[in-house]
């Protein structure tokens, strides 16, 4: 075989068979298969598409690319979760302990943020002395013991991903649904659980701007979850607006202690209760909503994370400390009215330029900086009532200023907003 005879086929829109795309997978992890055709043959994926049955071929040889975890020496079904990347997202860091406080245990691979996306692993980076890199072994014996480890992938975990996701994010395809399927049911499916949760997002803060586009994506990783024996369920969520109250490490870590201690607000902590009952669900634990809610105000979620930040090397006591920054912006309405937009893409963006998150994978991140918002869409504001406050290690520009207030869309009628839009089987 040659790699520009399979280049041209998908170029001409033709279907690669499942041993031409073992050989291209191979090849590109060899070496034998170089940078500048993978790139070309992405990009012809990207205009001309690829069947379910390629889709399929692709992401089993991504698989087999790497090592593959062994979960079986955890008892019980081994529940996991991905989210598919959105702004002020610490979803995972309450949803995790929250559904091992039901003995159901949660081994979980996060990865790190790009761009205007933030990533669990920066966030628990920021918890002083939290280990992400962890054996093998002691991923499995942590949850053997605690119930829950979140931990960062390992090097040898789906080698062909790493490579494969490192070109798409420098030749303008990362945005494809069978690359973007591939690439996170590979790892799902090597990381070794028995059941997934897809936290599929939609908006202008998520890869998936419709929920036509969200709703094909879900389908195609729920399809190939079940394919390999993975009971899988898909939830489109909106990321028309930041997730919760704050954007930023630090300050994404005190509000999912909040959040866990019951002082949350009411519409998050109630998305990340339904979140929570369906993962049990995956695992026969069938509960209802408010059954789940029973663990954040017992406090048996807050010890579970407790827990896994002590079982992974983090201070408790640097847990629970406030944001370090030198200044503190209060963003004030301009006018009475409701709050009818809060762009995710534009704040997330803008919590980038603080040192939240990177322009490129090498930036170093500020963990202390970002923005907590005092209102969210829904809610009722009067002029000169603080809607945000920034949170920085530098002076905050009047230009800063004006384009953070500009973003804060005011209107004189409420709308409403719903966190699950639809769920997929």
């Amino acid at each position: 075989m040659r790699a520009v005879d399979l280049i041209q086929k998908k170029r001409d829109g033709l279907e690669l068979s499942s041993e031409e795309i073992k050989w291209l997978i191979e090849g590109y992890v060899a070496g034998t298969v170089p940078d500048y055709q993978m790139s070309a043959l992405a990009m012809a994926i990207y205009f001309k598409g690829m069947s379910t049955r390629e889709i399929s071929d692709l992401t089993m040889n991504m698989v087999a690319s790497g090592d593959q975890i062994d979960l079986s020496a955890i008892p019980g079904i081994k529940v996991d979760k991905h989210s598919t990347g959105g702004v002020g997202d610490k979803v995972t860091l309450i949803l995790a302990p929250l559904v091992a406080s039901f003995e159901v245990p949660v081994a979980k691979m996060s990865g790190r943020g790009l761009g205007h996306t933030g990533g669990t692993l920066d966030k628990l980076e920021s918890i002083k002395g939290y280990q992400i890199e962890v054996t093998q072994e002691d991923f499995i014996k942590q949850v053997q013991e605690t119930g829950v480890a979140v931990i960062g992938q390992s090097d040898n975990l789906v080698k062909a991903d790493k490579l494969l996701y490192a070109l798409r994010d420098v030749t303008a395809t990362v945005d494809i649904i069978p690359l973007i399927a591939s690439s996170v049911m590979s790892k799902k499916i090597a990381a070794g659980a028995d059941a997934i949760l897809l936290d599929v997002t939609v908006g202008e803060g998520a890869f998936m701007k419709t929920v036509e586009e969200a709703r094909v994506l879900a389908q195609t990783m729920v399809d190939l979850g079940k394919a390999v024996g993975r009971k899988t369920i898909a939830v489109l969520t909106n990321m028309s607006q930041p997730v919760g109250t704050s954007i930023g490490n630090r300050l994404e870590i005190l509000e999912a202690l909040e959040i866990l201690q019951g002082k949350g607000r009411e519409d998050v902590t109630e998305f990340i209760c339904e979140l929570a009952q369906i993962m049990l669900g995956l695992a026969d634990v069938e509960k209802t909503v408010a059954e789940v809610r029973q663990h954040i105000e017992n406090g048996a979620a807050l010890k579970k994370f407790e827990e896994m930040v002590q079982a992974q090397g983090g201070d408790l006591e640097d847990l629970y400390r406030p944001a370090n920054v030198s200044h503190k912006v209060d963003v004030l309405a301009e006018r009475d009215g409701y709050i009818v937009g809060l762009p995710a893409l534009e704040f997330g963006l803008f919590a980038m330029k603080l040192g939240a998150g990177r322009a490129v994978k090498t930036d170093e991140l500020d963990y202390e900086t970002g923005i907590v918002f005092h209102k969210k869409v829904g809610d009722a504001v009067e002029k000169g009532q603080p809607i945000a406050t920034i949170y920085a290690n530098e002076n905050i520009s009047e230009n800063m200023l004006t384009n953070f207030q500009k973003n804060v869309k005011i209107d004189d009628a409420s709308v409403n907003t719903k966190e699950i839009i639809e769920i997929i089987s």
